[in-house]
This record gives structure tokens, sequence and C-alpha cells, in this order.
């Protein structure tokens, strides 16, 4: 409530209230994520071995590409990225329990936030968006202007890049050689 009384007086003192409560969450979302996750030491020895892991197998691959491979070359790479999929696999489901915590969390702020500014326009976009970007700026808002943005749509933008980023910022970004650690992870060539 303090936000709201703070922007109150402002033009955009809906969409500002949103990008707060979203900065917030992102905040108290990565404590709980330290909590659980990254203070731990079981984390830290499965990313350590992560990072040791992929170093390894990056300087395998490059010296395997500048003379000819033989075969105890190829099984102990072949190990190499087993180790490095194993402990992938169990850094994924270390993470799994601190991501439904976080997962709840912005739960009830979304619900919180979707009972504050229902069925009203938090912001305006400075451009009409194209047709399936619209029905999901314009969720729950009545009217016909294409460039009304609902909370929804704003707090969902807000929340990827400022918990992004935030996780970067404090070094949480995950290790250099996981799998998936990107939106598009790497396909694994062995399975073409």
């Amino acid at each position: 409530m303090a936000a709201t009384t703070l922007f109150a007086n402002l033009k955009y003192s809906d969409g500002l209230t949103v990008v707060g409560i979203s900065v917030c969450t992102a905040i108290v979302c990565e404590a709980i994520s330290w909590v659980l996750i990254y203070r731990t030491t079981s984390y830290k020895s499965l990313k350590s071995s992560i990072d040791k892991a992929s170093k390894k197998l990056e300087t395998m691959k490059t010296d395997s590409s500048i003379n000819n491979k033989p075969k105890s070359k190829a099984k102990k790479m072949d190990r190499v990225e087993t180790s490095l999929k194993e402990s992938n696999r169990d850094l994924s489901l270390f993470k799994f329990k601190s991501g439904a915590v976080v997962a709840l969390v912005l739960f009830v702020v979304f619900g919180l936030l979707n009972s504050l500014f229902e069925g009203k326009a938090v912001a305006k976009l400075p451009f009409v968006p194209v047709r399936i970007v619209q029905k999901m700026s314009h969720r729950g808002l009545q009217g016909d202007d294409p460039t009304d943005c609902s909370m929804a749509f704003l707090y969902f933008l807000c929340s990827i890049s400022i918990r992004t980023n935030l996780q970067k910022f404090l070094g949480f970004s995950p290790p250099r050689g996981a799998a998936g650690a990107g939106l598009f992870p790497m396909p694994d060539p062995k399975t073409n």
C-alpha cells in the first residue's frame, strides 16, 4: 500500500506501482533462492564440478579438432560429457524446491495485483502492437484502444527483465556449461 500512496499523485502511478512491485518481488524471489540454493555447499560443489567439466570438455574438443582423436580420447570425452549431464541433472533437481516456493510467491503477488488493477489500464504503449501481442497487452481491459496496457502484460515484461538482470548482477546466473542455461539450449549433436 505504501507504493500506491507514494505514486498516487503521479501521472503514471499505476504503471510505476506495478514496476515497483515487480522489482520488490524479484528481490524477494532472489533472496528465497539464495537461502534455499546459492548459499549451500552442495550447490557450490555442483557448480564447481559443472564449471570444471565444461572447461575440460572444451579443451578436449579444441585439442581433438587440431589432431586426430583416437578411441581412448573419444571415450574420455564421452565420460566427461556424461558426468556433465549428470551434474546438470542434479543441479536442476536441486533448484526445483526453490522454484516451487518462488512460483508460489509469484502466484500470490500476481493474484494481489490482479485484484488491485482488474479492468484498469496501467500504461499506454507508444505503438499499436501486432495482433497476437495486442491480445496479451489488452487482456482483461474494456474499450477499443489497442495502446492500453494491462497489469498482466506489464508485470510479465518487468518480471522477466528485472529478475534475469538481477540474477546476473548478483552472480546467480547458471554455470557456463549448464544444460538449458538459455531459453533455447544447444541440441546434442549425437542425437542427430
